[in-house]
């Protein structure tokens, strides 16, 4: 292209990662369908990381009028560093990074390893709200489910995972979890590539995606090297 009598070449770059961004309200089932989803690829395909390690630790987090701390704020989140974890896979880097146990003191963090791979998908509540990695993403997906079942698979996962009393779940959940959905999480619904309802199962929005990816992969975007069949 000759432009100002000047020749400007331009250099076709190859696009060398797929990033996916999952996000929903909590108690919306993305942990699950995470889960289900890893399942189909191994480490060599698809790289999996999430906003949950990425937690500010609690003398950091905002204190509310009855002197509880609030981790469902974006402020709650190291979003810098979640971001710059995200550029680095996909410049091909690794990235470690230590669990965060939501203060459960009866389980004991483990140093986690992000490998890059030719799919990455990101999850959380605010990977569509915090604008620097909503623009990095090729395809967003919002799993949606109704208030009273997400209330409910909240309290079984606080109580079970986190060791969260019942009346300190419930008040999270009016005071903290309801106000961030409708101001920093529901408003993005409407820009998703695709919405996933999950209100008794999520079987056919989790095959849609399964074979997005997996025609993505298997048109010629994976290494020649990695191998389909390694799940470890």
């Amino acid at each position: 292209m000759v432009e100002n009598g000047k020749r400007t070449t331009f250099v076709l770059v190859e696009k060398r990662h797929l990033l996916i961004g999952i996000t929903g309200g909590s108690g919306s089932g993305k942990t699950s369908f995470i889960q289900e989803l890893k399942k189909t690829y191994s480490k060599k395909e698809v790289c999996i990381i999430s906003q949950d390690d990425y937690y500010l630790p609690r003398d950091q987090q905002q204190i509310d009028r009855q002197g509880i701390a609030n981790f469902d704020r974006p402020k709650s989140i190291d979003k810098k560093a979640f971001h710059q974890d995200i550029l680095r896979l996909l410049h091909g880097e690794p990235v470690q990074r230590l669990e965060y146990t939501f203060n459960n003191d009866l389980q004991e963090a483990r140093t986690l390893e992000f490998l890059p791979a030719p799919v990455i998908i990101v999850e959380g509540l605010f990977v569509l709200h915090f604008t620097k990695i909503r623009k990095l993403l090729d395809l967003s997906i919002f799993l949606h489910a109704k208030d009273n079942l997400k209330v409910i698979r909240r309290i079984r996962r606080d109580q079970v995972e986190r060791n969260y009393p019942l009346d300190d779940v419930l008040y999270r959940y009016q005071h903290h979890v309801l106000p961030t959905f409708e101001k920093f999480i529901k408003p993005y619904i409407d820009d998703c590539d695709v919405i996933i309802n999950n209100n008794r199962k999520f079987d056919v929005g989790l095959d849609v995606i399964r074979r997005y990816i997996r025609h993505w992969l298997d048109d010629g975007h994976l290494h020649p090297d990695s191998q389909p069949n390694d799940n470890t």
